[in-house]
């Protein structure tokens, strides 16, 4: 199970299936929405909590999820 902090292009591209440079846009987007709140970002990826969060609604989705303990992009 990958318990990296972060999702990466690659993740974001393959779970709402959009082309790389669609997952680098919203990556940027996302972003750039924790620099304005005053997070440190990295580039070419997003926090996981966040990502889901944005996307996802995170309450919703830990409830959808009890049962689960993987987050979008995990292999289980």
């Amino acid at each position: 199970m990958d318990k990296s902090m972060f999702v990466r292009v690659g993740e974001v591209a393959k779970d709402l299936e959009v082309s790389r440079s669609t997952a680098y846009m919203i990556i940027r987007q996302l972003n750039q929405e924790l620099e304005e709140k005053g997070y440190l970002t990295v580039a070419g990826r997003v926090s996981k909590k966040y990502y889901i969060e944005r996307l996802y609604g995170y309450d919703e989705y830990l409830e959808s999820n009890r049962d689960s303990s993987s987050l979008p992009g995990e292999v289980v």
